[in-house]
């Protein structure tokens, strides 16, 4: 069986998700506007300096300390998603004045005057490697590449401030060669299938017209002991093309070294398969012998005393410590976990499109809100499970406790962007529509599955709870759940780890990630080696006449949140450029990591839930 969904999963992978597209073509005809937005600067990762600081927010393309070309009658803000304004797009008009098909050469936008102490700012961010962003009918304004490994060409969204040169010179852009590529319809009508571009930086005369013709034009450098004036200029080409408008994100969405990811695929594959077998063996043999034994034994006779898991039957259903606490938890990784499931698999099926921008965060938060129902209902469940009564501060504390830790700390953290004037710092009214979303959607269909929980027939325990609890032998180092967590998390990050890597980069350093197939089989191998290594793990503790499982489970499947955390410090490589990019790396790293946890430690809780109530009823318990 799991050889099957295995060879499905892999199928998958292999074939060509379709496009749908998340917003309407646009078609053009001669003459016709085609507007230029741009988007914030964002950081870049350099990876031929390992001297760089890299830092970790963005700043707004009008910043006032880049002092860029103004459009006439000043920036207009674009609309934009929910998710869109969480991640820090900024979308605003340009100067820029294009029309389809008319190729026009040098002209100017505007002679921009940038102060000595702006200029090394500017100067720094070029260092740095921050970079444009610029948008034209959706698609990336892009710098064309070449994979050194596959010897293919693509298109890399965005493209740096400037350069520096071989004496650590800062040399800002301020010339621009746009290539529009379009194609031609069968009615006659055009549309944008790609842009690329090639900046230039060329210092202008001031006493006479710009002239863009010169190879041997030196570069803008900032003044060091005065203002510096840079003369922006651009010139637009359109480019026909025979690509088509439904596949013109291909050129954008390329994969890196897919050896490394399918090898990490089948490898991971295979440790799932290992395990899987292993598991069988115990349970399905060793349980099948306990049973047997057990049902046969007679119950007055001395050799029980030896029987290991069925000694605690009188207490491996006794309530936990803290279970409403534990009740919550476990509601709130229930929803983070199917929102997961379900963003990730309307992402496979091409229903997320890279040409909607913040749609896919957009609908995390949508479904996260949603969710609350069956995530609240797993919390009431459990903690009718648990024998508890206090029903009504359950269904209270459930969509209000751990959401309103990660809100508490999405607002510090966002206090240090409004702190460094980052255009990614989320602005109030914002803030208030996500409290307002919560409340009137999430928390109202929390309240509703609780009560569906309240009325829903619980699991009947197949043994009796013992008054006083049986003493607990002192475990020895190797069986004590911290240890057995570090283990346990080791094989289901193993899955996820080089996926972790580009997701990484598309988080932190505007890289489009699209790699869904990979991700969906990744995340589906994590979600298996968790539920089996837990499994087997709680079974022996059991042998071993631990009782406590309740916790445990929850803290072995949740052990691959050290690794991602880890992982990311291990990634960030300690060049993070400032304190305030030190704390937005490592706070929303550990949100990653605590949330990648809740959802495991759940899976890892509710398959051993469904373990232990199995294996107890097979057996006979006066």
């Amino acid at each position: 069986m799991l050889l099957s969904i295995l060879t499905v999963l892999l199928l998958s992978v292999c074939s060509q998700a379709f496009y749908l597209p998340g917003v309407a073509p646009t078609s053009y005809h001669p003459g016709d506007e085609v507007s230029l937005f741009v988007n914030h600067v964002t950081p870049t990762m350099r990876y031929q300096d390992d001297e760089t600081k890299h830092y970790m927010y963005s700043y707004g393309y009008y910043n006032r300390r880049f002092h860029f070309c103004v459009p006439e009658g000043g920036k207009k803000k674009q609309s934009e998603s929910l998710g869109s304004i969480v991640f820090g797009d900024r979308i605003f008009n340009s100067p820029f004045d294009l029309k389809m098909l008319e190729n026009t050469t040098c002209n100017v936008m505007c002679k921009s005057t940038v102060p000595k102490r702006d200029a090394s700012f500017f100067s720094k961010t070029i260092r740095a490697g921050f970079q444009y962003n610029w948008l034209i009918d959706g698609l990336p304004v892009a710098r064309q590449m070449l994979d050194s490994k596959t010897q293919t060409s693509f298109y890399s969204s965005g493209f740096n401030l400037g350069y520096v040169d071989d004496l650590n010179v800062a040399h800002p852009y301020n010339h621009f060669s746009l290539y529009v590529e379009y194609h031609l319809r069968s009615d006659g009508n055009y549309r944008v299938v790609g842009v690329t571009v090639m900046p230039e930086s060329r210092v202008q005369a001031d006493d006479s017209a710009a002239d863009c013709s010169s190879e041997d034009s030196l570069p803008v450098s900032f003044s060091e002991d005065g203002d510096s004036t840079i003369t922006y200029t651009y010139s637009t080409f359109w480019v026909p093309s025979d690509t088509v408008w439904a596949t013109r994100w291909d050129k954008y969405l390329h994969v890196y070294d897919p050896k490394i990811q399918w090898f990490s695929l089948i490898n991971f594959a295979i440790i799932v398969v290992v395990l899987s077998t292993i598991l069988v063996n115990i349970l399905l043999r060793t349980l099948k012998s306990d049973i047997s034994k057990y049902n046969e034994v007679n119950l007055d006779d001395d050799s029980l005393d030896e029987m290991g898991w069925k000694l605690i039957s009188g207490d491996v259903f006794r309530p936990p410590s803290n279970p409403m606490i534990l009740s919550v938890i476990l509601g709130s990784g229930t929803q983070i976990l199917l929102m997961a499931l379900i963003t990730c698999g309307f992402a496979l099926l091409g229903l997320l499109s890279p040409s909607n921008r913040g749609s896919l965060s957009t609908a995390m938060f949508i479904l996260y809100a949603v969710l609350g129902l069956p995530g609240s209902y797993v919390s009431g469940y459990v903690y009718k499970f648990f024998q508890g009564e206090d029903w009504r501060t359950n269904m209270i504390l459930t969509p209000v406790l751990v959401p309103g830790v990660i809100f508490t700390v999405f607002v510090f953290l966002n206090f240090f962007l409004v702190f460094a004037k980052s255009s990614g710092a989320v602005p109030f009214g914002t803030m208030v529509a996500i409290i307002a979303i919560w409340f009137v959607v999430s928390v109202p269909l929390s309240c509703l599955g609780s009560l569906l929980a309240i009325k829903a027939k619980p699991i009947q325990l197949p043994c009796k709870v013992n008054q006083i609890p049986r003493q607990i032998f002192p475990q020895p180092w190797y069986m004590r759940t911290p240890f057995l967590s570090l283990v346990a998390g080791i094989f289901p990050f193993g899955a996820i780890a080089i996926e972790m890597y580009f997701i990484y980069n598309s988080l932190w350093y505007s890289r489009i990630y699209y790699m869904f197939g990979f991700l969906f089989f990744c995340f589906v191998l994590m979600l298996i080696t968790t539920l089996l290594v837990t499994l087997l793990i709680v079974y022996l503790n059991l042998c071993n006449e631990n009782y406590k499982w309740q916790w445990q489970s929850l803290f072995l499947g949740g052990g691959i949140s050290y690794y991602i955390f880890a992982h990311a410090i291990i990634l960030s490589k300690f060049k993070l450029g400032g304190f305030i990019s030190v704390m937005m790396y490592v706070g929303y790293s550990l949100l990653l990591a605590v949330g990648v946890g809740l959802m495991c430690g759940t899976v890892g809780f509710l398959g051993s839930m469904a373990f232990v109530v199995t294996i107890y009823r097979q057996i006979k318990v006066e």
